[in-house]
């Protein structure tokens, strides 16, 4: 059934729990590559936290992404195989604790008629609370729902994205990905068969699974924080991207970064393919 517009602009959930520990966040760091170097002491205090001179275990900002998976305004009805990640913007208010007892506030904040062809685009909201009420982070998601276009609403609305430099990027970098990645990634949340399963990711279009748009948003993090953010995950006051493209398990990505003093730009490739995976990216360091 089409996309009741005016319905969904009144869905919201308030105050619902959750929870992580050391183990959700390491394993979130695992699953966007960090540690495929053992050796590598700076990725190593995202993925142990036992060494023999006590280091405290770091946090990966984007594991804010997945720190409140499922936490939504309510059920929206669209076609679930059509569905893809269309972007992500996280407001940092502070660093994200190692283990922690939370709460979500989820409502609607947009939706987009794209055209029946086209589909629509539904964007959310969603802030993170710790147990004194005070804001940890603030989520806003946008959702590509490919085959619901053309239900009658606006066209118009969503924020213009950020615009990349013209001149050549100042740093790029290449970051492989394993061809078992997404079966790793998924265990921070996301369950879609279209991640894991061949069939369903025949019936969506896809040739094969494809990683999360939520990985590469992880591994655009990754760019940042080992080029300009010295590994310090309280450096980082916003990070957003555009997904334009799918990324195949196996790929090498190569992140292109320009630096515009606390403003960082980004776009994703896979050059194999020609294709940018990631656009209008920015990070705002502190």
């Amino acid at each position: 059934m089409p996309i009741d517009y005016p319905a969904l602009l009144n869905l919201k959930t308030e105050a619902a729990p959750y929870s992580w520990s050391d183990r959700e966040v390491m394993l979130y760091a695992l699953g966007i590559g960090m540690g495929s170097d053992p050796l590598d002491q700076n990725e190593l205090q995202f993925v142990n936290d036992a060494f023999a001179t006590p280091k405290r275990l770091k946090v990966v900002p984007t594991f804010a992404s997945v720190c409140v998976w499922g936490a939504r305004p309510g059920m929206i009805d669209l076609n679930r195989v059509m569905v893809v990640d269309g972007e992500r913007d996280i407001t940092f208010h502070r660093p994200l604790p190692i283990e922690a007892s939370v709460t979500a506030d989820a409502r609607v904040c947009g939706v987009y008629d794209k055209g029946k062809d086209k589909g629509a685009i539904v964007q959310s909201e969603v802030v993170v609370r710790d147990d004194t009420g005070d804001k940890i982070v603030t989520i806003i998601s946008s959702t590509f729902a490919r085959g619901d276009g053309g239900f009658g609403g606006p066209s118009d609305g969503p924020p213009e994205p950020h615009q990349i430099p013209r001149r050549p990027p100042d740093r790029s970098i290449d970051i492989r990905t394993r061809p078992d990645q997404a079966l790793l990634y998924r265990l921070s949340g996301d369950r879609n068969p279209l991640h894991s399963d061949l069939e369903f990711a025949r019936l969506a279009g896809f040739p094969k699974p494809i990683l999360h748009g939520m990985f590469t948003y992880g591994v655009t993090c990754r760019a940042v924080l080992q080029t300009y953010a010295d590994y310090d995950p309280s450096a980082f006051r916003r990070h957003r991207v555009r997904f334009s493209a799918p990324v195949f398990p196996g790929e090498i990505i190569t992140i292109h970064l320009w630096r515009d003093g606390t403003s960082i730009s980004f776009e994703a490739h896979v050059r194999e393919r020609q294709v940018t995976v990631a656009k209008n990216g920015q990070t705002v360091l502190r």
